[in-house]
């Protein structure tokens, strides 16, 4: 007899036991009603405590308001699965699935009802609509980028640039970390981009992150993202990174040589294993990403002062794109001259063209900031300046001085201003078109400018 009720005793502690390993919460009943048993997260989820509900009745239950809507009625009644939603004394909003549990006569023996908060689950939908309309959005970012591109493919005429996009194709074609390295403005981010379109990958989304742009303390997290209550302020709902967010397609690291050595560690981790970790998680994830890098810096030498990990750069040196500076490549400045002359005519709806004496005047100065520099230029005459033609006296006065020997102005003359100077140039240009062309008319139509307009020029210079 006492052996009997040990071993009753040691199977209802075996059955509890059980019960606690599952994460809904769980509620079971014998064929009569009578509740036999419910896990933990049965009474964290409903507010409800065992001792008050095991040998009860469920329908007694019912009756003192403890839940709203009973599964195990149905189930007796149809022996099948049934679905119902309540809502708990613990305002909650739980999904309860009620299973059918028969004897070896066929007849009902329990009733095993699992109980989830859809609280949690709407919660978790929702984080997974805001993920996919966060992809959408990157992915017409993307489309937006590529579409500007292609309409830029033409602009590439000088042999640096024809070499270095056919040694792009073959790098696109394969899944290797790719390193691309140039001063500011040459064009990194639109390469990159490039290389995204012509891979395998091409249809996955394509993000950048600038790593010079986020504070240090905010990198890892929007790089890896984070899990609820990771930090003061943090999301309730968590993160998704943009490393989850490019899963499957190729993340951009934008000015690599500014990242924080702690988080140098952790990328290379992501970069060789693919697996990282959220802010605040202890759960690894997995992701198939491929890294491309950009940098303006000279990674070997912050390697050596100590800034920049080795294994990190070595990782990175599997292909290695080098763009050239605009100077080292004057073969595309009028090409892309011309490119954005038209994108921007056709954006502001204006005519604006210029000399060949401004577009050699161009070819002269050295653009440090590349083409982006050069872009930017382009756009502010189109939208500040009332003219529709410009020749070298439209110049800003930081661009003359690489313009000087080009066309013979001496700076060593103190006793003359930069208008003075320019005014020379004027003069002695309308000068010469004059007498190359025999006429007033002929020199306006030359050098594009209208007869009313030349006459007063010559008038100012006293050239009649």
């Amino acid at each position: 007899m006492l052996n009997n009720l040990w071993i009753n005793s040691y199977l209802g502690r075996l059955h509890q036991e059980v019960l606690e390993l599952f994460s809904e919460g769980i509620y079971v009943t014998n064929a009569d009603g009578k509740t036999l048993a419910v896990n933990s997260m049965y009474e964290k989820l409903t507010g409800l405590n065992r001792e008050d509900l095991v040998g009860r009745l469920v329908f007694e239950l019912q009756e003192e308001g403890n839940f709203d809507v009973l599964t195990y009625p149905e189930v007796i009644a149809t022996g099948k699965k049934v679905t119902t939603m309540q809502t708990t004394k613990a305002n909650k909003n739980v999904l309860c699935n009620g299973y059918p549990i028969f004897n070896e006569e066929g007849k009902i023996s329990l009733v095993i009802t699992f109980v989830r908060d859809l609280t949690l689950v709407n919660q978790l939908k929702e984080q997974i609509m805001d993920q996919q309309f966060m992809i959408e959005k990157y992915r017409e970012v993307n489309n937006q980028r590529k579409k500007e591109f292609d309409q830029g493919t033409t602009i590439i005429k000088s042999a640096p640039m024809v070499q270095l996009m056919e040694k792009l194709t073959l790098i696109a074609n394969t899944d290797a970390t790719v390193l691309i390295l140039g001063e500011t403005g040459v064009g990194k981010g639109v390469l990159a981009q490039k290389i995204h379109e012509k891979s395998m990958r091409s249809k996955e989304p394509f993000l950048k992150i600038d790593c010079s742009a986020i504070p240090e303390n905010l990198i890892e997290s929007e790089l890896f993202g984070y899990d609820s209550g990771a930090f003061s302020g943090a999301n309730k709902k968590g993160k998704a990174g943009l490393l989850e967010m490019a899963d499957k397609g190729t993340i951009l690291l934008d000015e690599i040589g500014d990242m924080p050595l702690q988080m140098q560690v952790k990328l290379l981790r992501a970069i060789q294993d693919q697996e990282f970790m959220r802010v605040g998680s202890t759960k690894i994830r997995k992701v198939d990403v491929r890294f491309i890098a950009a940098t303006n810096s000279d990674l070997a030498e912050e390697v050596i002062k100590g800034k920049f990990r080795s294994d990190l750069f070595y990782r990175l040196c599997v292909a290695v794109l080098n763009i050239p500076s605009l100077r080292e490549r004057k073969d595309d400045i009028l090409e892309l001259v011309n490119f954005f002359l038209d994108k921007y005519n056709h954006k502001y709806h204006k005519n604006v063209s210029f000399t060949e004496q401004f577009e050699k005047a161009l070819l002269s100065y050295k653009w440090p900031g590349n083409v982006r520099e050069l872009e930017n230029f382009i756009q502010g005459f189109v939208v500040s300046h009332e003219n529709d033609i410009f020749d070298i006296g439209d110049l800003p006065q930081h661009m003359l001085t690489d313009t000087a020997e080009l066309y013979n102005i001496d700076f060593q003359d103190a006793d003359k201003s930069l208008n003075e100077m320019v005014g020379d140039y004027e003069k002695n240009l309308l000068k010469k078109a004059i007498e190359t062309y025999g006429s007033a008319d002929k020199a306006a139509e030359a050098l594009k400018i209208d007869r009313s307009t030349i006459f007063r020029k010559i008038k100012k210079y006293d050239l009649a």
